[in-house]
């Protein structure tokens, strides 16, 4: 994906949000940490484009959440979670860049529901590249991108590598 198809990926999604969701009151967004929260910073921004209103935004660190906490680090590296709202009763976007296994979204869920009982939570993934482990699925797809086991799905966004672009590559052995 280029800047441009990005940009058209997010665009749709946001109008998704809106329109499944029947407008966006008592709805805030959630980014995973990295990737996933400028992106939803970005759907924040465009649903105020079109609809006038402000979304919270909150950013979630789900290192102590992950199922493989020990094989990551002897001591992992853990960042803030900044959640500036209450997510008793609200609706929740939860964003990420790459959905895969789905290991990734299960940590996240188990991390909004120790912050509060949401009314829902939805999630929102600019690529869907297969290959689940658990049985989730994205309700708001950028793209799905059908991968092999030997290939990786890399984002890249402005905010932290200075470019947009989503690219396939081969792990070479």
């Amino acid at each position: 994906m280029d800047p441009e198809s990005i940009r058209r990926a997010l665009t749709r999604i946001a109008h998704e949000i809106v329109e499944r969701n029947k407008g966006v009151e008592n709805l805030a967004l959630i980014g995973i940490r990295r990737r996933g929260v400028p992106l939803a910073e970005r759907l924040a921004a465009k649903i105020a484009e079109f609809e006038g209103v402000a979304l919270p935004v909150g950013l979630l660190d789900i290192t102590l959440y992950r199922d493989d906490l020990t094989t990551l680090a002897q001591q992992p590296v853990v960042h803030k979670t900044q959640v500036p709202f209450q997510v008793e009763g609200k609706k929740i976007i939860l964003v990420d860049d790459v959905l895969f296994t789905g290991r990734t979204a299960r940590a996240a869920l188990d991390a909004i529901i120790d912050l509060g009982r949401p009314r829902f939570i939805q999630l929102a993934v600019l690529v869907d590249r297969g290959h689940r482990e658990l049985p989730i699925r994205a309700d708001f797809v950028g793209k799905n991108v059908p991968t092999s086991r030997k290939e990786v799905i890399s984002v890249y966004l402005q905010e932290i590598d200075g470019e947009d672009k989503v690219v396939l590559q081969e792990i070479v052995e």
